[in-house]
């Protein structure tokens, strides 16, 4: 009963919220031509260091850097777990994995009774659509127009989940996503109501196929190798040392594409092909067997090159994600809609690019624990504009509901940085973020479970299933290679991050882990 008792109070709470919106309609729900559009552009997995607003060396985003010029640029932006689903329910609801109940994506069932921005910007006369990766288990609340990708979805002939059954459609499903958001655009709306679209991208996730037409761009080139690819992560213990992660670690047929003419992964990729999708991918893939067993590479050198492998189609597949951002720029600007409408492109968390030599995420490290993001809002958002804030996914909710003129419900986490896009400074703006993941050992990368601390210069992490605590000092170590924990000059910023992590583990009602911090 106490858990039933809980549920209900919780479904209670959200129809009260919603009926408050609903009733203050006159006031908070503007005129629709004074409310703006949102236009929330999420792809998965794009690490910053693959944009070239943000200084990337690896590639050119020229659509995503069209945000960018157009706005602001976060340097500082958080995510609370690094991992896909439990973003994107933080993205939603405004709170922590603990409170949404999307720890992981083994066991975890997110809660969709809480309210979401979605559901309230709906509930205030905003119409509402999401295209793409949606990951929850449950099916999308508070849209007017929905079609999401089954569980991770397919990079060719990809199949959508709708209100109305399951259909295929043809094609790359950056493109795909991209059509259907466009159409909807042109074709779906009330174009007298304020819309949220929510375009989320499957690329550039896991196993990192292309479209056709990027391969022969990406077939030859050659991209610089981290400070920290050689990295023997001797100096933090057994976390980061144990972590299957590293580039020589990666799938030989799935991720990086070795097959022969007989190689299962080939065939089922192929097997979601057009004849003129896998001919292109028969002249530019197929003879990457063919190339390492020329090169007879042992070792260190054989990880090099896959590292190459893996750059290529990574940013092969992001320069479509790129192709997709200009397109629906294009059509704001060509339907007089751009004025008025705030657009975002972030990710659902970072990505390692050889850091470390590692690939994927999960660490409160920097690569992961940063994600990118870029808004542009024009006449309130100055353009070209860098901030170094500390902003967090746990954010978003808040301040998109800010935006439309409406208080965000008291459960959320997070607060609205609308005072900071408008260029203000605030006094009383967080100095310290909490992190927390919750996958653990035994499960995918074998990173165990872990949480923390950073003040922006220095990091606090304690992966408690091992009683393992690290320390860094990021203004002389940005690299996060030497642990300090314990060392004498660094005891009083210790003492100083351990009653932080006590604080907000408070302040935000975190549960106990199964070693408390001491």
């Amino acid at each position: 009963m106490k858990t039933t008792f809980r549920q209900m109070s919780v479904c209670f709470a959200a129809l009260f919220v919603l009926a408050l919106i609903v009733a203050s309609g006159a006031d908070k729900a503007l005129a629709a031509d004074s409310r703006p559009n949102i236009l929330y552009i999420m792809s998965d997995d794009h690490g910053y260091q693959a944009i070239s607003a943000y200084g990337s060396e690896l590639t050119e985003t020229p659509n995503i850097d069209r945000v960018a010029k157009g706005g602001v640029r976060f340097d500082r932006c958080y995510v609370t777990n690094s991992l896909c689903a439990p973003s994107r329910a933080c993205v939603l609801t405004g709170t922590y994995s603990h409170v949404n109940g999307m720890y992981n994506h083994y066991n975890s069932t997110f809660n969709d009774s809480l309210p979401t921005f979605p559901k309230l910007l709906h509930a205030a006369g905003y119409q509402t659509a999401i295209v793409g990766k949606w990951h929850l288990k449950t099916k999308p609340a508070g849209f007017d127009y929905w079609e999401v990708l089954p569980g991770q979805g397919n990079y060719y002939r990809p199949e959508f989940i709708t209100a109305h059954g399951r259909t295929t459609v043809p094609g790359y499903v950056t493109d795909v996503i991209t059509n259907k958001s466009l159409d909807w655009l042109r074709n779906g709306r009330d174009p007298s109501k304020p819309f949220l679209l929510m375009v989320h991208h499957k690329a550039p996730h896991r196993n990192w196929l292309p479209a056709p037409e990027k391969l022969a761009a990406f077939e030859t080139a050659t991209y610089p190798e981290p400070a920290t690819f050689t990295d023997d992560y001797a100096t933090r213990g057994r976390a980061a040392k144990d972590a299957e992660m590293r580039i020589e670690q990666m799938d030989p047929s799935s991720d990086l594409k070795l097959w022969n003419q007989e190689n299962a992964s080939r065939a089922r990729t192929y097997g979601r092909m057009t004849p003129e999708e896998r001919k292109k991918w028969e002249a530019h893939v197929d003879p990457r067997l063919a190339k390492l067993k020329t090169a007879d590479l042992q070792g260190f050198d054989r990880t090099r090159w896959c590292f190459q492998l893996f750059l290529r189609d990574y940013l092969g597949c992001i320069a479509s994600v790129d192709d997709s951002v200009g397109q629906l720029l294009d059509y704001l600007d060509d339907n007089g809609l751009a004025d008025n409408t705030i657009v975002v492109y972030v990710s659902d968390q970072g990505f390692y690019l050889g850091e470390h030599r590692w690939f994927d995420k999960r660490f409160m490290y920097e690569p992961s624990l940063r994600t990118p993001l870029l808004i542009r809002w024009p006449g309130v958002v100055k353009r070209g504009t860098v901030d170094n804030h500390m902003v967090s996914n746990l954010d978003f909710a808040e301040t998109f509901l800010d935006a439309a003129g409406i208080t965000p419900p008291a459960g959320m986490q997070g607060r609205s940085f609308l005072p900071i896009l408008r260029g203000e400074s605030p006094t009383d703006w967080r100095t310290t973020f909490y992190y927390h993941y919750y996958e653990g050992w035994g499960h995918v990368h074998h990173v165990p479970r872990h949480e923390g601390v950073t003040n922006g210069d220095h990091k606090l992490i304690y992966f408690y299933p091992i009683g393992e605590w690290q320390l860094f000092d990021l203004k002389k170590d940005p690299h996060e290679l030497n642990n300090v924990w314990n060392q004498p000059q660094y005891a009083a910023v210790q003492e100083e991050l351990l009653a932080e992590l006590h604080r907000l583990r408070t302040n935000l009602n975190v549960p106990p882990v199964s070693s408390e911090p001491k």
